[in-house]
């Protein structure tokens, strides 16, 4: 019986098995390595589709109110400033004079604060190792950007059927403007994220120098108009190079010279870049803090 046991087993010194019974150790590895490609989509994926549902997934008309509120809100804004300010600087009709600065303005703010709170708002879903910060980041800018571009397309198509403008929009310079817009958000939240959560103080002192923002992006003036030095200042916000390219694209008399397409991607990425930085370098340690 102890000799049947002893011919059943595998014998260590026979010869190796041979070359098609081998496992594909390296075929199957490869393969693996080919699935967890897509493991980072899935997982952005998912983290839009958390976005939506809870940001407005409990509510009456879900994603809906997404679009509606910002929409409802910069109508409003407009209606009551162009009771106000019944004759813009340029043009004839205030209202989509004020859109094509507060469009552009308002998709910043947005864009950047999503994207600054993107590892604290994912924070429990990067102890797992199928999703990182970047996906966080990735998600916020996807779904943030995609509901802006909505939202700029509602109120410019609203306002320039509804109301005699007398503009002639341009898609592509629109199109132009507004991924400035986004690119420049997307710098500052990246950088911001960093910051928010490596310096608690840096969050409230950021809300008090954006209070004044809305007064120095040109959105209700414009820029040739501002006498020196202080033109010279205001150069140097990034968003009034953003408006102005928009209020071009709508204006065909308004040249807008000082916008500076190389500017605003040149600050954008750069600060992306040293944002992207910190983060790979510290993130680790800003989740466990």
């Amino acid at each position: 019986m102890q000799d049947t046991f002893q011919d059943s087993s595998p014998d260590r010194g026979h010869a190796p098995l041979p070359q098609a019974a081998r496992p594909r150790t390296a075929r199957t590895l490869r393969e693996v390595r080919q699935h967890r490609s897509y493991a980072s989509l899935r997982a952005i994926g998912a983290l839009i589709l958390r976005e939506m549902q809870t940001s407005h997934g409990r509510a009456s008309g879900g994603y809906f109110w997404a679009i509606a509120e910002p929409v409802g809100g910069i109508i409003l804004l407009t209606l009551i400033f162009s009771v106000g300010f019944r004759t813009p600087p340029i043009g004839t009709n205030f209202a989509i004079f004020y859109a094509t600065g507060v469009v552009p303005f308002m998709c910043y703010l947005d864009v950047s604060g999503k994207v600054a709170g993107s590892v604290r708002y994912s924070k429990s879903l990067l102890a797992y190792p199928a999703v990182t910060f970047m996906d966080a980041l990735l998600a916020r800018m996807a779904f943030n950007t995609v509901t802006h571009i909505m939202v700029s397309t509602i109120v410019f198509t609203g306002i320039y059927t509804l109301l005699d403008t007398r503009t002639d929009p341009q898609v592509l310079g629109i199109a132009l403007g507004m991924v400035m817009a986004i690119t420049f958000a997307s710098s500052i939240g990246v950088m911001n994220c960093f910051m928010f959560e490596a310096f608690t103080w840096w969050q409230p002192l950021w809300s008090i120098l954006m209070r004044p923002l809305f007064l120095l992006s040109c959105i209700f003036f414009m820029f040739d108009t501002i006498p020196q030095p202080y033109q010279g200042w205001l150069w140097w916000n990034p968003l009034v190079h953003v408006v102005g390219q928009m209020r071009r694209s709508f204006y065909p008399s308004y040249a807008g010279e000082y916008v500076s397409h190389l500017y605003v991607f040149g600050l954008s990425l750069g600060l992306m870049a040293f944002g992207l930085m910190l983060l790979i370098r510290y993130h680790r340690d800003l989740q466990n803090s």
